[in-house]
């Protein structure tokens, strides 16, 4: 059946929904019966009750996974048996992306198109990568006198706790899970409440790859009760944690509390798009200019809303991207011509139209956008003019469609007011001069900058941030493994 609006609403009503947490390998109640509601953001009806998880239930999850860590059946395995399991998840994943893509349109209010690339091509893809890294992680031989080898290994780091987001709900547990299961540590996972059906409904996919009973549990959960529990726990050797910086503070004080645990960050942004005075106002510019800010409603953490603009182009620069706005659909989620979804949660609307009427108040000119009557959190795409960086949404990070015109008269200007932040996620710059494209490369303090188009980079690099952005810690990449492996030196004395 081609995927249309029908089919993909046939899915969902026929489509069985597990709700139960998934601990040692079965579906399971949380130990108190406790349960959550989540519901469908796009038309505020409740779709299910799911298992409230607490510490009674992440104590159950890291002592499963304890125990099979000790025994070795994943974590001294033959890093080509992982390999071959992980191989078959990435499979799995893939025949079953229309169902899990449409458990995350509903649970997330996210377009499904955008669910079926993420779910679809982007999760097995990170799967299939880290399989086939899983066996291409070298230690070293350090150089030595006669009387000594020293050997330098790498080993998994144990049992790692992962607190995802809401905004992509199943592409960040791949995120984590992939690179913990190829380095060999056991992993409890907690999806954001707001969003955990498409991730609960993965351990019935790793069951079916073959990853052994206790290697992964999934605890849906509140921040405040399973959140910290794992935060909190002393027999979990590393967090990785993808979410708001508030929060990620919050687990820098849980490791002090507890065992100090490393925790991975990669937390909010206000991340600029700069358009240089020789930069080109074409179609290809203003598609990476509306995708920076209004890209999963931006309800993402490396959103470009300032949009830093050379004095001389803003005139071309507004023209453009307005016609472009109006082309973006609000609607139906579950329809492939919606290409802008809903807001996660009432509250969040609230949160994201107090930002927006702020900007109003505070003397930026709103030129199209705002709140959108109706059922569901919707909000137009939005744009400001006369944004100026001592604004609250210049300021802020706003998780919403809101883009921000913020005029410049040189690129040193341009470079002051994006560095000015707490924030250093992500940044986008346009200029058709390699030497300028270079120098704000080096000079922009943050995790990625995106050159002469909007991009987090792939698979394949880094993405993490500075100041409050993140820690040292980064996601995607080689680099993504080292959140879950231990350096020992083996110092072996021998007779020369």
């Amino acid at each position: 059946m081609s995927q249309t609006k029908t089919h993909f609403h046939s899915i969902k009503d026929t489509i069985s929904l597990t709700t139960q947490a998934f601990i040692d390998g079965a579906y399971c109640d949380a130990a108190d019966g406790d349960k959550l509601e989540t519901s469908n953001p796009a038309t505020g009806e409740t779709i299910a009750s799911f298992a409230h998880c607490k510490a009674a239930d992440v104590d159950r999850a890291v002592v499963a996974g304890r125990r099979v860590f000790n025994a070795g059946t994943w974590s001294r395995s033959a890093p080509e048996y992982r390999k071959e399991i992980l191989l078959k998840l990435a499979a799995l994943v893939e025949q079953n992306k229309e169902e899990l893509a449409v458990l995350e349109s509903i649970d997330a209010g996210k377009t499904i198109t955008d669910c079926l690339h993420e779910v679809g091509t982007e999760a097995p893809a990170f799967f299939r990568w880290y399989a086939e890294l899983a066996d291409k992680t070298f230690g070293k031989i350090a150089p030595t006198g006669d009387d000594a080898m020293a050997l330098i290994v790498k080993e998994p780091a144990g049992v790692a706790g992962a607190i995802l987001p809401w905004n992509f709900p199943f592409l960040m547990a791949v995120w984590k899970i992939a690179p913990a299961l190829a380095a060999g540590c056991s992993i409890v996972v907690k999806p954001a409440e707001q969003t955990p059906l498409s991730t609960i409904r993965l351990g019935a996919l790793l069951n079916e790859a073959g990853v052994p009973a206790g290697v992964v549990s999934i605890l849906p959960g509140l921040g405040e009760t399973a959140g910290q529990a794992i935060g909190m726990h002393d027999d979990i050797d590393t967090v990785s944690f993808t979410g708001s910086t508030e929060v990620g503070r919050m687990f820098m004080r849980y490791s002090g509390d507890s065992n100090l645990k490393s925790v991975g960050l990669e937390m909010g942004g206000k991340s600029p798009f700069i358009v240089l005075d020789d930069a080109a106002i074409n179609d290809d510019l203003i598609e990476h200019a509306a995708m920076a800010a209004f890209w999963n409603g931006g309800q993402n953490c490396s959103a470009n809303m300032r949009q830093i603009i050379a004095k001389p182009l803003v005139d071309d620069f507004m023209d453009k991207i307005l016609k472009r706005v109006a082309a973006f659909q609000l609607g139906d989620p579950l329809d492939p011509e919606t290409t802008i979804g809903s807001m996660i949660t009432p509250e969040h609307k609230a949160q994201v139209m107090g930002y927006i009427n702020k900007g109003t108040a505070e003397g930026a000119r709103l030129i199209v956008g705002g709140d959108v009557d109706g059922p569901g959190q919707f909000i137009a795409p939005t744009v400001f003019d006369g944004v100026t960086n001592d604004m609250t949404i210049a300021r802020d990070e706003i998780f919403g469609p809101v883009l921000g015109i913020m005029p410049v008269t040189s690129s040193e200007e341009a470079l002051a007011i994006a560095s000015d932040t707490d924030y250093g996620l992500h940044a986008t710059v346009f200029t058709r001069d390699i030497d300028r494209a270079i120098s704000m490369a080096r000079r922009l303090p943050c995790g990625t900058v995106s050159v002469n188009g909007f991009s987090e980079g792939d698979i394949k690099t880094p993405f993490g941030g500075y100041k409050q952005s993140g820690s040292l810690a980064r996601d995607n990449g080689t680099e993504a493994l080292e959140q879950y492996l231990q350096t020992k030196t083996i110092w072996i004395t021998t007779s020369g």
